[in-house]
């Protein structure tokens, strides 16, 4: 056999394999693909002096039928800002943006019941118009445990933040109801 047909046939033996690996990737990296789930919670509050949007999607790989896992994302804005006409005088106006991230483990035992645990980490940064009270910018954990309700897509329960600080959580108390959209 001379050097150039070596050549080709090692050329053609080479590509085939390259295109037979590349193919095995694109299978594996669509069928994982196929297995995430998108959703999350956006959250929008307008009212008189007081203005709260929040955006946390989120990205769930179904494990199994029954187990799924993933990461979410949150940004919230928060503005309070209250007047003599409203009737409110505390000096507690404020800005505050809180951005962070979030894993996420659900379990589904049976179709109607969800179970999840859900870490989260969040940078609180606070901007108070009143100059007695100091800003603050801080990061927070949060540990919750949740159950819920589930009919497809949609999930209706409540969580517990099992790290709830009274102090530095953002949230009111330990209790959180939430919905769950994942498709």
């Amino acid at each position: 056999m001379n050097s150039q047909l070596i050549k080709k046939v090692s050329f053609l033996f080479s590509f085939m394999i390259l295109i037979s690996i590349t193919s095995n990737a694109q299978v594996v990296a669509s069928d994982f693909w196929s297995k995430v789930r998108y959703g999350g919670n956006l959250g929008l509050n307008f009212s008189t002096g007081y203005t709260a949007i929040q955006v946390a999607p989120q990205a769930i790989y179904q494990v199994n039928p029954y187990v799924g896992v993933g990461a979410g994302l949150t940004g919230s804005y928060v503005n309070r800002n209250f007047d003599n006409r409203n009737g409110f005088n505390d000096n507690l106006d404020f800005t505050s943006t809180i951005l962070g991230g979030s894993i996420i483990g659900i379990a589904q035992p049976i179709p109607e019941i969800q179970i999840s645990a859900d870490f989260e980490y969040l940078n609180i940064n606070q901007r108070f118009d009143n100059p007695n009270i100091r800003d603050d910018n801080y990061w927070v954990p949060a540990l919750f445990l949740g159950a819920g309700y589930a009919n497809g897509p949609v999930v209706i329960g409540a969580r517990f933040d099992v790290l709830f600080d009274d102090d530095r959580s953002i949230y009111r108390n330990g209790l959180q109801p939430f919905v769950r959209l994942l498709f």
